[in-house]
């Protein structure tokens, strides 16, 4: 049964809950899988790569989840068509969805004069879209239930504009705006919404990136390889879905300081910003 205690532990919180990650095959996705594997939640591991989605269940036996609590379900998140039929399978399989993680998602890094307007198709459709599709799938039966709960994984791009990003803060921005304003509909009838905000998170996040012609970056930035560990990053934001939260921010470079930095001096965040290469 889903816990809805405020002060339950983790665990507890979590026990039996059917979650549904998005973009599980490597990364957060994978973090948060394993995570929520050792707080005995039931699980549905969504990706393109079935293959590496196998792998991750195989993790999350070993974190302590039964052979039969972990669903892979392949999934191309740019597929809008397909979603209404993934989350019936997963009803089917499991009877409930108490908990779906839109994690799926692409960065970029080119400039936007050398940057063809496919990326940003891509990015958009990724990112944003495809979220959205599947929330829309999901959130009638969370509705009927009267309880739910929506998280996705949004960044401090998200809030904040950076070069060689235009693409992917454009998508993060717009992941933060049709989450917050989702959550203005849906909160009094019983669903809680998230946000999680990372800043430089250790994942291959940057060598999966697209380039200004759309293929892969292929490079590691040293913020990323330098950022927080993948797993201690998913047991800040497993904490903060526990307690209901609404924003999770999670990370631990200077990066962090620009979320409030924003809010208090817009003109400083935007010098700053302007100086990065």
């Amino acid at each position: 049964m889903f816990s809805t205690r405020k002060n339950a532990s983790t665990a507890d919180h979590f026990r039996n809950t059917v979650a549904w990650i998005t973009g599980a095959s490597s990364g957060i996705g994978e973090a948060l899988a394993v995570g929520l594997a050792g707080s005995g939640a039931r699980l549905v591991l969504s990706a393109r790569r079935e293959s590496e989605l196998d792998r991750v269940a195989r993790r999350c036996h070993q974190a302590g989840s039964a052979e039969t609590d972990v669903m892979v379900l392949p999934l191309d998140i740019t597929d809008s068509d397909s979603m209404a039929g993934a989350s019936a399978k997963v009803l089917e399989r499991f009877g409930q969805i108490d908990l779906l993680i839109n994690n799926a998602g692409v960065s970029q890094r080119s400039r936007c004069a050398e940057t063809d307007l496919s990326v940003y198709r891509k990015l958009m459709d990724v990112d944003v879209i495809g979220q959205i599709a599947l929330t829309q799938a999901v959130l009638p039966h969370m509705l009927e239930r009267g309880a739910g709960h929506i998280a996705a994984t949004a960044s401090v791009a998200g809030k904040v504009g950076v070069p060689l990003r235009t693409g992917y803060c454009a998508a993060k921005h717009a992941v933060m705006g049709f989450f917050d304003a989702l959550r203005a509909e849906v909160e009094d009838s019983g669903i809680t919404v998230s946000t999680i905000v990372p800043g430089f998170i250790s994942t291959p996040i940057a060598r999966h990136a697209l380039a200004g012609d759309g293929q892969p970056f292929n490079k590691s930035d040293e913020e990323i390889s330098g950022g927080m560990n993948v797993d201690e990053c998913a047991r800040v934001v497993i904490a903060g879905l526990a307690r209901g939260q609404r924003e999770i921010p999670v990370g631990k470079g200077k990066e962090m300081h620009a979320l409030w930095l924003k809010r208090l001096s817009p003109e400083l965040i935007f010098n700053i910003t302007r100086r990065r290469k």
